[in-house]
């Protein structure tokens, strides 16, 4: 076959025809060699020269068709040359597709089906061409190969016809909109009048005809800025700031009087309506601590409401423990520790659990052992969380201590290892019910294990992250370390129903668009947002810390089910991390990090710092985290800048001392000036004056002419804010233009 490209022409048959005759298809398109799945044959694939892109399938349907899924079949094992990454195209024509799918097989022997981006807008897209471009091979040494495909979705003409119809409506309008957006950028204006006379056709909304009649053609730089004043007020741009990636901030705390001292393996919550941040406990690199303190954000002070909880009746000393508060009571609970090898005795591993009230700075003990209520054994590095609403708590995962009978690898830096003597246990899900201190069950790690044996099964862990939403009533669940094992997988669990849903099983389809594997992720989460927030500090190879140096934080949308990575530090210079300690947390785990959902702020305390050299030092400091988009006034502020600094350019093209001026006031004036960017890009404007002025311009030179091109510029720039169904064709004609 050749290198570039196969094209494969009706070789087809009908699935289930009688059944989807009237509304849709099911056909496969293979060569002759492969035309039907044979999973065990090895010679029943497409398979390319080399394993160098570009190489292709393309695929001609018999007839114009709605293609909705595409289906990958596969050898009967895993195989070197399955496509690990590919992207899928589709047209009317050869050669003028567009992409309709971008994503990856897993490496395993079961077909996987994908559905195909088949609308525009809201109408359905018709394909004669589908073209399946693969990336890259699991093997990376290797070709690539598929072995089946079978491609599914609408051929009744009816419903083809119209949407035929309509793509061909919408390339004409499209083809005189591109003509009319040319004409208007070379100033035809009695070509560009006739023709949208003739055609009637809009180039574009009414009120960016408007704005460039204002701005460009009138050059009435005052009046443009109050139109975009008022979009900006009638919530024009809000589709526009929600898509834009965030910005984080770091700023350390620094607070006056006594504060925490160092740790890792502590716990924090916080009240978001009182501001008020709580810390219990910890290991300090020699012993494990018992102290409660509170940082109240508004006054920026830790107080220290007890130097030993256990002497006022509430927990030992503890770390690697879990807390969640109810701010609706104003209740903190408390559950699990980790205990050294030598303390594991029988009467040593009951389970505590205990409720700090607030108003009345009491602890409550609960239960002196939750397990033999129901609840879970004795564990440490587990999730907890509540659910304030129905007053119900979820606990899940973390690993069960037993009488110690051997040598362990176990540590207390927030992480373990695995025990040398017999298997680790670990615990599954669980569910406290407060008002009526009962525990139930929900899933086991094995049904072996738990009882009763009839509940669903969850791959348990330790050093996982869980979040409940209490909108979708659902716990998101992620990560965590299971033996040598680092897991990468997500899923939900919904509380109401016991529903589990597995969001991704974290094959790596695409490395770079997923969060590492590992045990050093801290997470939080926004309902209203609906968005989850992941902090991670040293790499997954615990035995390569000090090689593996990365601090990243990860944002996941919910409803669009996926990741950004709102920033990425993977530095291991010692003596960069010392220039930046007041710029930006050093990589770590065994911290703390907590989220104030009602300002939108994140805080971090603490940890252990991975290094080899002092494998007892523990962190103690403090951070705050924000996380910038966009907000409307500075939305706004960035218009004025770029209709100013236009208008600024543009006089002093013809009047140096007036522009000098303008530049003093009225650019000056919309400037942060304590925002290093914004000053940065202030301070440049001042070279253009003498580039103006210094330059020789050819005796030719149409001046109005070049105006009038630079505000057309500034008006392309300010359509970049806008609904893209309210602008101008985003390509230019002369772009079609074949060389």
């Amino acid at each position: 076959m050749a290198a570039c490209s196969e094209k494969i022409d009706s070789l087809y048959k009908k699935l289930d025809y009688s059944i989807h005759k009237y509304s849709s298809f099911s056909t496969t398109y293979l060569p002759s060699n492969i035309q039907e799945n044979k999973s065990k044959d090895q010679t029943s694939r497409w398979s390319s020269n080399s394993n160098n892109p570009p190489q292709f399938l393309t695929l001609k349907l018999a007839k114009y068709s709605i293609v909705k899924y595409i289906t990958f079949g596969k050898y009967e094992k895993t195989h070197v040359c399955n496509l690990k990454k590919f992207k899928v195209f589709g047209g009317l024509k050869d050669g003028k597709m567009i992409e309709l799918l971008d994503s990856g097989l897993k490496n395993d022997n079961i077909p996987e089906t994908f559905e195909l981006r088949h609308t525009i807008g809201d109408q359905l897209f018709p394909c004669r061409y589908i073209k399946i471009l693969p990336l890259q091979s699991w093997g990376s040494s290797f070709n690539f190969s598929i072995w089946f495909v079978k491609l599914s979705g609408i051929d009744s003409w009816d419903i083809v016809k119209t949407s035929l119809d309509w793509f061909m409506e919408f390339q004409e309008r499209e083809a005189v909109r591109l003509c009319l957006k040319y004409l208007r950028k070379q100033d035809y204006k009695d070509a560009f009048s006739e023709l949208s006379r003739v055609s009637g056709i809009q180039l574009e909304d009414p009120l960016l005809t408007e704005l460039h009649k204002i701005l460009v053609e009138e050059s009435d730089f005052n009046r443009a800025e109050q139109l975009v004043c008022q979009s900006v007020n009638s919530g024009l741009f809000s589709a526009y700031i929600s898509k834009q990636e965030y910005r984080a901030i770091w700023r350390p705390l620094q607070s006056e009087g006594p504060q925490p001292g160092m740790r890792g393996g502590h716990q924090m919550c916080i009240d978001p309506h009182s501001e008020t941040i709580f810390l219990l406990g910890g290991w300090d690199g020699n012993q494990d601590l018992s102290d409660l303190w509170a940082y109240h954000v508004p006054s920026k002070q830790w107080r220290l409401i007890s130097k030993d909880t256990e002497a006022e009746g509430g927990p030992s000393a503890r770390s690697c423990h879990k807390m969640c508060l109810d701010p609706k009571r104003r209740q903190i609970f408390t559950l699990g520790r980790y205990l050294d090898c030598q303390y594991r005795v029988p009467e040593n591993l009951k389970s505590d659990f205990y409720v700090y009230d607030i108003e009345s700075n009491q602890w409550t003990l609960i239960s002196d052992d939750t397990a033999a209520l129901g609840g879970p054994q004795l564990i440490f590095d587990h999730q907890m969380c509540i659910d304030v609403a129905l007053r119900t708590i979820y606990v899940f995962g973390g690993r069960v201590l037993t009488v110690h009978n051997g040598i362990t690898t176990e540590d207390r830096s927030g992480c373990v290892g695995v025990a040398g003597a017999s298997e680790p246990v670990y615990s599954g899900l669980f569910s406290y019910h407060v008002s009526t201190n009962t525990w139930k069950n929900l899933c086991s790690d094995s049904p072996v294990q738990q009882e009763p044996s009839n509940t669903p099964v969850l791959r348990s862990r330790v050093s996982h992250s869980m979040l409940f939403h209490p909108i979708y009533r659902k716990l998101f669940i992620f990560a965590g370390q299971r033996n040598k094992d680092y897991l990468n997988d997500f899923f939900s669990y919904d509380v109401d129903s016991g529903l589990v849903e597995h969001i991704s099983d974290g094959s790596k389809r695409d490395a770079s668009a997923l969060p590492a594997a590992g045990f050093t992720q801290r997470a939080t989460i926004d309902p209203q947002l609906d968005e989850i927030y992941v902090d991670y500090g040293l790499s997954k190879d615990k035995e390569k810390r000090d090689d593996s140096v990365q601090n990243s934080f990860w944002v996941y949308y919910i409803k669009q089910n996926e990741w950004s990575c709102v920033y990425r530090n993977e530095n291991a210079e010692e003596q960069y991390w010392s220039k930046m300690q007041h710029l930006e947390p050093c990589p770590r785990f065994a911290h703390q990090l907590v989220y104030d959902h009602v300002n939108k702020v994140h805080y971090l305390f603490g940890g252990n710092p991975g290094k080899a050299s002092s494998p007892k030092l523990r962190l103690d400091d403090f951070w705050r985290l924000t996380l910038y988009r966009p907000t409307y006034p500075q939305l706004l502020q960035r218009f004025r800048f770029l209709i100013r600094k236009y208008r600024f350019q543009e006089l002093a093209s013809s009047d140096s001392l007036q522009a000098l001026h303008y530049l003093q006031t009225s650019l000056s004036d919309i400037i942060d000036h304590e925002d290093p960017e914004q000053a940065k890009e202030f301070q440049q404007l001042a070279s253009v004056i003498f580039q103006e002025s210094d330059a020789i311009r050819p005796e030719h030179e149409d001046q109005q002419t070049k105006c009038f091109q630079q505000r057309c510029k500034l008006f392309e720039e300010l359509c970049a804010f806008f609904p893209a169904n309210m602008t101008q064709p985003h390509c230019d004609l002369l772009d079609l233009v074949p060389i």
